[in-house]
């Protein structure tokens, strides 16, 4: 039997990943609705966490987590937890991304089609009555170049889904080398800049890539481009996003995710809305989901199979 160890659930979780702590000898107390000031009454009695996007783990509530062991982020990014300073304080940080990479890769793929088949338009004029075949021609995806830049979980099950599609799969990544294979080929940025048709940006948000994708950026692209961000909103500057929308330096865009997010991921911020949100809101020449591009039903518990076994081999190692 395990030692008896003290997990706080501060978001949702599929009952999964409580069922399979829990059976493993570990203590878990489920409080999804709890807040930031409540988890820094409290947190001085856990040694595990697990979370998704609504709390922050800066310098503050770390040092009242004087028994934690491990935080385990259900999901990919890792921007809300101080990684620097857990790790100086022995604190394991877990992530699932091998969760919903494939969910990311279908739901980039899909929004693509969507915008270049002219998909969502042409549905709502049917719906009202409006036949029109000429103006909703689309645009084949075969023979383009798919610049990705961030060659890590996301990018590559979106090159994966890419494969059957036959265009030129080309993806920087400042950190990683040598991994070109079957979908990808490995690039340098100048070539990306020079040869992509269609961007697609998976990235996590750090305070290298805020606001990477602004105008000076765009605007290093030969080609006019078809923009994708399916990481985080504030990864692309929206009013330059914008602004080279009404040039036609960018000739559609695909988002899952907007800078205008509020700390959760899970709304907008209810202050008046910007001018360059109003734009993305009537162009049709934008698909827009809520941040879900990772969100399916399989992603769910696959998140928690994952992330269970990463904690059950940290705190219970074999051999």
């Amino acid at each position: 039997m395990a030692e008896k160890i003290n997990i706080l659930f501060i978001d949702s979780a599929h009952p999964l990943l409580k069922d399979t702590l829990t059976s493993a000898g570990f203590e878990c107390d489920y409080m999804p609705g709890i807040s930031q000031s409540e988890i820094s009454e409290i947190i001085h009695k856990y040694e595990g966490v697990i979370t998704r996007s609504k709390i922050i783990f800066d310098k503050n509530l770390l040092d009242k987590a004087v028994r934690l062991r491990f935080i385990g982020r259900m999901g990919a990014g890792m921007e809300k937890i101080n990684l620097e300073y857990a790790s100086q304080k022995g604190i394991q940080c877990f992530n699932s991304p091998e969760g919903n990479r494939d969910a990311v890769g279908e739901h980039t793929l899909g929004m693509l089609l969507a915008l270049m088949n002219n998909i969502c338009r042409a549905d709502r004029e049917v719906r009202n009555g409006l036949w029109n075949r000429e103006s909703n021609c689309g645009v084949e995806i075969k023979g383009k170049t798919v610049g990705i830049i961030g060659y890590g979980n996301m990018g590559g099950a979106f090159a994966r889904k890419l494969k059957g599609f036959e265009a030129s799969v080309i993806a920087y990544d400042k950190y990683k080398f040598r991994y070109s294979d079957d979908f990808v080929t490995e690039s340098t940025l100048d070539d990306l800049f020079r040869r992509s048709d269609i961007l697609s940006l998976h990235v996590p948000l750090t305070e290298e890539t805020t606001y990477m994708a602004d105008d000076t950026f765009i605007n290093k692209f030969k080609k006019n481009i078809c923009l994708i961000n399916t990481s985080r909103g504030k990864v692309v500057n929206t009013a330059d996003l914008v602004k080279n929308m009404k040039s036609g330096k960018i000739t559609g865009a695909v988002l899952d995710v907007l800078e205008y997010e509020k700390t959760s991921f899970e709304n907008i911020e209810s202050k008046e809305m910007p001018d360059a949100l109003r734009y993305l809101f009537a162009s049709d020449r934008v698909i827009l989901t809520p941040h879900i591009a990772g969100y399916t039903v399989e992603s769910n518990r696959k998140h928690a199979e994952i992330l269970s076994d990463k904690i059950i081999n940290f705190l219970m190692p074999k051999g």
